[in-house]
């Protein structure tokens, strides 16, 4: 069975390819979509739907959008221990690593994982270290956008013409500009903004409310249920015209009535951020609106009405509605795996991608006697077709150097210091008095979106390879050791009590928003269910379950209608 995953910002999906097909694999509580939050209770991890009502009534014990976090040294806290976004990411992939073994009774041993296109090296280079720590083999990255598109060509094989992809999910924005036609499938362009999603929409929402009612929207016990509140809100107006919002807060009663009208103006500047991306990846190709022959949405934050009607607006058509934008990316990981391993079913099928950020190295120039640095020299230009390599002839800048040092960056920006860092690597030349000595440097780039770099002095033949130490994000084998010991030592709540575990959450993040009798109602169901409990009757707590949750989501409507 070839494996894939999307390891989303809000939340993450495992899919298998399996007997011509691509499907979506449940976790324990029999839904595909798994949310990307990690939570500690009582000493237990909690991963998914429960962690997330944990992270509104515990805030502190809990960590989301922690994907932002890859390919930097950030820090997230649960309770009185910190942990790297890899490690969190990691504790998500190995919840759906043990919902696809329980469901299909087979080992998950390798998978390709989507990322964002716009995700830079030492991003991508983070995803496969929370892999490395979950006990997964990562065989290939798929550019999100990328993946989609695999999913729709494996949907409707006999499509062609130019396709854009606009992808938004919840913490990242990608555009992709595609050729499909007889089974090929072929990445012309990648753009994007990897921190622009959905989650950014709600935060918006978020700090109307609060200075709409006057509270503080930092203050770290109303944040999450602002942006529970927010996020309910924002879904409410992808299907209505407008929402009332009540909550009680700081216990005073809070009350607010919201149109799809004026949500759309608190977003406008969200919006208008999306036109850089899709302009850059339409320039690149000399590609008009005209030429664009189908426009296709993925990611869960483009329901929302006002990125639709930027579409239609911007591109002068309306969006293809097929697959699920939740879902679509998941599908499309699958079908990548299933590529890999040769899978009979996808014999037609062919598959390119590109490069999303331009590669290449610092260098110097003669200004008159003096030496100038930090220029930057492009060695693989942005939306080059991958896998890719190019070489490129340098010199030493001064006579008798006898060691060359190449940096090396990523961006599109002439200086270096304006491009993001990967690393360096140096080669040692003879000591020459009489020429400038010729290096030649190689950079190699995968469909993984994972670069290679070679160096070699021309006289000797020596050489050198990028080595990079330390990057944020990245971890050596000796990190991953370590990072296992702290994460052995937390212990992981049983998968088959997962229900138990989110109802429990769940009536414990209401009573943090009730007050008055409402609270004491809310308490009455928590008596309720911890009697069934200590029961151990599972056939009564089985058929109780179904009334809780009923009860509560007439609870949370009354939030937000």
């Amino acid at each position: 069975m070839h494996f894939g995953i999307d390891l989303g910002t809000t939340n993450s999906l495992i899919s298998v390819f399996r007997d011509g097909k691509a499907e979506l694999v449940p976790n324990a509580l029999g839904d595909v979509l798994t949310p990307s939050v990690v939570a500690l209770q009582n000493g237990q991890l909690v991963v998914g739907a429960a962690a997330r009502r944990i992270a509104i009534a515990e805030p502190s014990m809990a960590a989301a959008v922690f994907k932002r976090g890859m390919g930097t040294d950030r820090a997230f806290r649960l309770g009185s221990k910190d942990f790297g976004a890899p490690e969190l990411s990691a504790m998500i992939l190995g919840a759906l690593k043990a919902d696809a073994e329980a469901h299909l009774g087979v080992e998950v041993r390798e998978a390709v994982v989507s990322v964002p296109a716009y995700f830079n090296e030492l991003q991508r280079k983070a995803v496969r270290s929370a892999g490395a720590l979950a006990g997964l083999h990562i065989s290939r990255l798929i550019n999100e956008p990328t993946a989609a598109a695999l999913a729709y060509g494996l949907h409707e094989r006999e499509a062609e013409g130019r396709v854009l992809v606009i992808d938004l999910g919840g913490g990242t924005f990608d555009i992709s500009l595609l050729e499909m036609f007889d089974g090929v499938i072929e990445v012309r362009a990648s753009s994007g903004d990897a921190f622009l999603g959905g989650e950014d929409f709600t935060e918006s929402l978020a700090k109307y409310m609060a200075a709409q009612w006057a509270v503080d929207p930092h203050d770290t016990e109303l944040r999450p249920i602002l942006l529970d509140l927010a996020e309910r809100t924002k879904r409410k107006l992808t299907q209505e015209t407008k929402a009332s919002v009540s909550t009680t807060l700081n216990g005073a009663e809070k009350t607010l009535e919201i149109t799809r009208e004026r949500f759309d103006e608190i977003t406008a500047p969200l919006i208008t951020r999306l036109n850089a991306p899709l302009d850059r990846a339409l320039n690149d190709t000399t590609t008009s609106p005209e030429e664009i022959g189908r426009i296709i949405l993925v990611g869960g934050a483009t329901r929302m009405p006002g990125i639709r009607n930027w579409v239609t607006r911007k591109l002068r058509q309306f969006p293809t509605v097929g697959l699920d934008p939740d879902h679509v990316v998941a599908l499309g990981a699958a079908v990548q795996a299933g590529l890999i391993a040769n899978d009979a079913g996808l014999e037609d099928m062919v598959m390119t991608d590109v490069a999303a950020f331009t590669l290449g190295v610092e260098t110097s120039v003669l200004a008159g006697t003096n030496i100038r640095s930090g220029y930057f020299t492009p060695l693989i230009e942005r939306n080059s077709v991958i896998p890719t390599s190019r070489s490129e002839q340098f010199h030493a800048m001064e006579l008798g150097q006898t060691e060359v040092v190449f940096r090396i960056f990523q961006g599109e920006s002439p200086l270096v210091r304006n491009n993001l860092y990967l690393g360096e690597v140096k080669v040692p030349v003879p000591r020459n008095m009489n020429e400038r000595e010729g290096v030649t440097v190689r950079f190699t780039y995968d469909v993984s979106g994972l670069l290679e770099v070679d160096v070699k002095a021309n006289s000797t033949g020596k050489t050198a390879n990028l080595v990079i130490d330390k990057l944020a994000g990245e971890m050596s084998k000796a990190d991953i050791a370590v990072a296992l010991k702290k994460m052995a030592g937390l212990k992981t709540h049983p998968r088959d009590e997962a229900e138990n575990i989110y109802l429990r959450s769940r009536i414990e993040a209401a009573y943090a928003m009730a007050h008055g009798e409402a609270r004491t109602w809310v308490a009455g169901l928590l008596v309720q269910f911890d009697t069934a409990v200590e029961a151990q009757d599972k056939h009564a707590l089985k058929a109780l379950r179904p009334d809780l949750h009923k009860a509560l989501d007439a609870f949370e409507a009354g939030h937000v209608n």
